[in-house]
Formats: C-alpha cells, structure tokens, sequence
C-alpha cells in the first residue's frame, strides 16, 4: 500500500510493504527512530540522464535531503519515522523559500 501526501508529516509509522510518498523541502532531515526503511530520493539530473538514489535506513540513522522534491519511504521492517522540515529563518531570499511546496500548489490549485 501506498500512501501519498502534497506535504511531509512531522511523523510517520510504517508497517513493513506499505511506503509514504511526499513532497519534502530541501535540507529535510529523516530520522528512524525505530524500524528499518529505504528511501528513494527526489529525481537528479546527471548530465542527460535521470537518476534517483536509494539508501536503506536503520533504527538511529539520520539522513539528509539536500534537494527537494518528491521522496519515497517504504518500511522494510515496522518503521517510526520523523520528518524534520527545515527552519523558515534559515533560508535566504523569498525565491528560495519552500520551492517544493510552491511546485506543489501550482500543480494542485492549493
């Protein structure tokens, strides 16, 4: 089962097979705080070519989204995650400020 959200929850609890597909903001963080999870990153761009990393999470890791855009968290095991957006007095400019979600309301008319 998979589950879609236009923006991240500050927590998630997965059972093993089900995944989470969300919009996340540059400089989110994820943090496992108990289970195992894989997650796939937003789409990259190397040179022409269209590339997604994956990275499989264990209980205590915490992993580091340095673009934004659409991730996928599936549990491998019983997962509780949480999602750490990054600080709005962290960013610089009006133009950089929560790109992703922007994207998001254009496409869905929020």
């Amino acid at each position: 089962m998979i589950t879609t959200l236009t923006s991240a929850p500050a927590s998630v609890i997965l059972e093993p097979g089900q995944s989470l597909r969300t919009a996340v903001d540059a400089g989110t963080w994820l943090q496992v705080a108990e289970g195992r999870v894989r997650v796939v990153s937003p789409p990259g761009w190397f040179g022409e070519t269209v590339f997604m990393a994956q990275a499989v999470l264990n209980e205590g890791d915490v992993h580091h989204l340095a673009h934004g855009g659409w991730i996928e968290v599936s549990a491998l095991a019983t997962a509780y995650l949480r999602i750490h957006a990054p600080a709005a007095g962290l960013v610089s400019g009006p133009e950089q400020g929560r790109p992703v979600m922007r994207f998001v309301r254009l496409l869905t008319g929020w």
